[in-house]
């Protein structure tokens, strides 16, 4: 997901970047005839099919070709604003873990995780509050479909210290330790990620999923496709089908009051999977996305170099994203976990101490760059007219997270109250 101010101009513009766009220029243009010739044989694609290729196409797909993060990329993550963002979910996964009676095992598992950033701050709380994680060893598992990112994840949080499996049949295709001293492994999708007690984190994950697009007609619901222009046949255009599409007769919920809507069913799949695990092996999943409540419409965009792009033109050369329609996750978790929020990324921040951790740091460094860095990635964080606001976090934790131990469990002859959620209530250490 990206981040849409002018402060991130000048962010990018102190750290001297350099344009990729070149590069991507031919890319897109395959990427343009595949589509094409597609569309050509079968007639128009969902949106949800166009996302697909243009996002994680085996040979031509965005995420598996370029390197897109960071300033030299389309859009920056909050673990590359700052290093408080990552040290403070670091923060709530050791907590979770305290909360849920400390077992033995911890897994840290990480869909989508960018350059590694956010793993690797929080493996730095991890290793600084080790004496609190005595009697589990931690270990990582990452979830990539990128090759190329999966490269500079592995380099940033093992050095040499990974290697590639040899086997197709082997669940990761990547293993190593972590310069922590931790077992960590990459893998595809989540099925073949080892069950256990697991803190999940999909941080900017869920909004790069395929959604499908859908109007309300006087007809009924229809769907919205993707087609060639016929003025243009080297363009793309939406066109709404005129007859209902197993989609739009399957996905709308019958009391959907909204005349545009968007749905994400891969989202659905994720959340449904995650929730059978959590509510399986114990655990728990923080989300943190741009999205919304179930009151979104139209957010499907693109962006390249740091600026808006036409969804539909260059494809492959920008990143394509729609905000997160929280409530359908919270619908397809059902009632197997127990879900939080969404709260602003603003609140959750400032519920784990954002605010007592950015003066700890300034107190702590004499370096003007460095106070004025985190001063800035502090406010790009949590002001609201930039992320502090339209950044949401949503948490999915087993039902006995928040349920109070039975009276015959704890010996006495009332039982305590379970542990606030930290981040969804203010962090008491």
């Amino acid at each position: 997901m990206e981040i849409k101010y002018k402060e991130v101009s000048r962010w990018i513009q102190s750290r001297r970047c350099s344009s990729t766009v070149p590069e991507k220029h031919t890319q897109s243009n395959a990427m343009l005839r595949h589509l094409t010739s597609k569309i050509k044989a079968t007639g128009p694609i969902s949106v949800s099919e166009y996302m697909r290729e243009v996002l994680t196409n085996p040979v031509l797909g965005y995420y598996v070709k370029n390197d897109m993060l960071g300033a030299d990329g389309d859009f920056i993550t909050s673990p590359e604003i700052s290093q408080i963002f990552g040290e403070l979910l670091g923060i709530w996964c050791v907590s979770e873990w305290m909360a849920a009676g400390k077992p033995k095992e911890l897994q840290l598992v990480e869909f989508g995780p960018g350059r590694g950033s956010l793993a690797s701050d929080i493996l730095r709380v991890f290793s600084q509050l080790r004496g609190a994680l005595v009697g589990t060893t931690p270990s990582v598992h990452l979830i990539e479909v990128s090759p190329r990112l999966s490269e500079v994840q592995a380099h940033s949080l093992t050095g040499s210290q990974n290697q590639l499996s040899g086997r197709e049949e082997e669940p990761a295709y990547r293993w190593g330790t972590t310069t922590t001293g931790l077992p960590i492994a990459w893998y595809r999708r989540l099925e073949d990620v080892p069950k256990g007690f697991s803190i999940y984190l999909a941080h900017e994950f869920f909004d790069a999923l395929p959604i499908h697009k859908f109007q309300k007609t006087k007809q009924g619901w229809r769907e919205m496709m993707v087609d060639i222009d016929p003025e243009d046949p080297d363009r793309l255009r939406f066109v709404l089908v005129p007859a209902p599409t197993l989609a739009s007769s399957t996905l709308i919920q019958r009391d959907e009051s909204r005349e545009h809507v968007e749905v994400c069913p891969e989202a659905g799949v994720v959340v449904q999977r995650l929730s059978g695990r959590i509510a399986e092996d114990g655990g728990a999943a923080l989300i943190a996305d741009y999205g919304h409540d179930g009151t979104g419409t139209d957010t499907f965009r693109g962006f390249r170099g740091h600026k808006p792009h036409d969804v539909l033109t260059a494809p492959g050369s920008a990143d394509l994203t729609a905000d997160v329609d929280f409530s359908y996750l919270r619908r397809m978790a059902g009632d197997q976990v127990a879900c939080l929020g969404p709260i602003t990324q603003r609140q959750f921040l400032q519920n784990m101490g954002i605010d007592v951790r950015l003066q700890v740091l300034l107190r702590n460094t004499l370096d003007t760059s460095t106070r004025g860095q985190l001063v800035r990635g502090f406010d790009m964080l949590t002001n609201p007219e930039k992320m502090g606001e339209r950044f949401k976090f949503f948490a999915m934790l087993a039902h006995g997270r928040l349920a109070p131990p039975s009276p015959a469990e704890t010996g006495k002859k009332r039982a305590p109250a379970p542990l606030p959620v930290a981040g969804f209530s203010e962090l008491k250490l």
